[in-house]
């Protein structure tokens, strides 16, 4: 027990803001049969408001940076939609990382399969892997 107390402590600092690396999950994306259907139970049993992409934004503070303000996206998709192809899955997970160039370099290097190139928006840089099971990722660091 003790051990594990002097293992969260340790993971509590500030962590380095270079090493190409996830820090964290940036959207959750899934398919549903009815989209407006699935939005308008998860609105009058949950509570979740939808925004004007038609999904619900989660907001949080970055701990080790209290003045940052992140979110986690969370939508539903039309069944089949071909956002996640080539996955042959019914959901896509969105991982926040850091320095993504970098870690574009670390994924080819380990043979990583990546669908695209980086694509760079106001809010972001956005990339596409598969992983080892066939899921499609999307990479995404907020700028």
């Amino acid at each position: 027990m003790e051990d594990q107390k002097n293992q969260a402590d340790s993971s509590a600092t500030p962590a380095d803001t270079t090493t190409p690396k996830v820090v964290g999950i940036g959207g959750i994306f899934f398919f549903s049969e009815n989209q407006q259907e699935t939005r308008d139970w998860y609105a009058k049993n949950l509570g979740l408001v939808m925004n004007d992409w038609g999904s619900s934004s989660f907001e949080f503070r970055n701990m080790h940076r209290p003045d940052e303000i992140n979110s986690l996206q969370w939508c539903p998709f039309k069944k089949g939609d071909k956002y996640f192809e080539p996955s042959q899955k019914e959901f896509m997970i969105n991982y926040r990382v850091q320095n993504i160039e970098g870690l574009v370099e670390k994924l080819k290097e380990n043979g990583v399969t990546i669908l695209d190139d980086i694509a760079t928006y106001d809010f972001g840089k956005f990339i596409h892997i598969m992983d080892a099971e066939g899921n499609k990722i999307e990479l995404w660091e907020q700028i």
